[in-house]
């Protein structure tokens, strides 16, 4: 079977969203049954985004119509609601041909803080672009309430996360006797919308750890001369960074899920966030970690958790069973033979 996937977001952007479709695509193309062709903005003329130049914005979204045109496939997905997304769903709703979306990023609440839109506004158009959707790909329960209570209609799929335990394990870690204990670490995007500032702002003694890039990180760096920048490390590199810190640190509040947290989790490294979708539905509070209004009131019990417990808590999230519940729910086309198991 082949699948098409439609995405706005791709190598080389490093994000929650990519690394969920590499998991998910390495799983169910293994024995060779389905295959994925995907249309992402290296095959279009790009120009960098604002304020995010690794970001690219695609310049001829139109071509997207010609290209599925010419495609045969038997099943459409469609990763995220930028230019290409918006393309590929117009081209599908005009053909009456089936698909299936999914919701990575909480844009109405990011636009709200961020910029003042309201978030009726932003919901607006969440709603006009996964309407026709045949089912909506959420990560949690959390995020399908807070898009039902907001009068998107389509069915909605638990999609959940998972992690890659050959790679993020306790055995990953190291002293880092260069750093003083304890070490707090944050990875991922440096950007404003992560909300990094609060993490780097805890009154915590020892070591903050920064692993990863984006247009913040230049002037934090300057403004907080004491944190460790390391740039954007990858999978084992990347996991001794989860394994050796003592606290990871989550801030962000408009993510809807959160693999980083999952990553660390399977280090054995707890886990503090605020108590928004994604943390709330992942941690077991006094176990792999906390959630609260306040981080600063969980520096100290989460320093107190065992990381084997921690680790344990991981052990339910797999990408497998999130490749066979993708591969359960997409939607073929009318007439499709369905060849969905991935054990032929």
């Amino acid at each position: 079977m082949k699948i098409m996937l439609v995405t706005d977001a791709w190598r080389p952007q490093v994000n929650g969203v990519v690394r969920t479709y590499e998991n998910v695509i390495s799983h169910i193309e293994r024995n060779g049954t389905h295959k994925f062709e995907i249309i992402e903005p290296s095959l279009f003329a790009t120009a960098p985004l604002p304020a995010y130049p690794e970001v690219k914005m695609v310049l001829q979204p139109w071509k997207v119509g010609g290209m599925l045109k010419d495609a045969a496939f038997d099943a459409i997905h469609i990763a995220t609601e930028g230019p290409l997304g918006v393309a590929a769903r117009i081209w599908c709703n005009r053909k009456k041909i089936p698909y299936t979306t999914a919701y990575h990023t909480r844009f109405p609440e990011y636009f709200h803080e961020y910029h003042g839109v309201p978030t009726r506004i932003g919901y607006r158009y969440i709603d006009w672009f996964h309407k026709k959707s045949e089912r909506i790909f959420v990560p949690t329960e959390t995020m399908k309430n807070e898009l039902e209570k907001n009068n998107i209609k389509p069915e909605k799929i638990i999609w959940p996360r998972g992690v890659n335990k050959s790679i993020f394990n306790p055995q990953r870690r190291r002293t880092f006797a260069e750093y003083e204990r304890p070490i707090w670490l944050y990875a991922g995007r440096v950007s404003v919308e992560k909300s990094i500032e609060d993490f780097l702002k805890l009154p915590a003694a020892g070591t903050k750890i920064v692993v990863g890039d984006g247009p913040s990180k230049a002037t934090l760096q300057s403004k907080y001369p004491n944190v460790v920048f390391t740039g954007y490390k990858y999978a084992e590199e990347l996991a001794e960074y989860y394994a050796s810190a003592d606290v990871f640190v989550f801030p962000s509040k408009t993510d809807t899920f959160g693999v980083v947290i999952l990553e660390a989790m399977s280090c054995g490294t707890p886990v503090i966030a605020y108590d928004v979708t994604g943390p709330r539905d992942i941690l077991t509070s006094g176990v792999s970690g906390y959630c609260s209004e306040k981080l600063s009131e969980l520096c100290e019990p989460a320093l107190l958790l065992d990381r084997q417990a921690v680790y344990d808590d991981s052990t339910q999230w797999t990408w497998e069973r999130v490749a066979e519940i993708f591969l359960d729910n997409i939607v073929l086309h009318p007439g499709t033979r369905d060849l969905r198991s991935m054990d032929e």
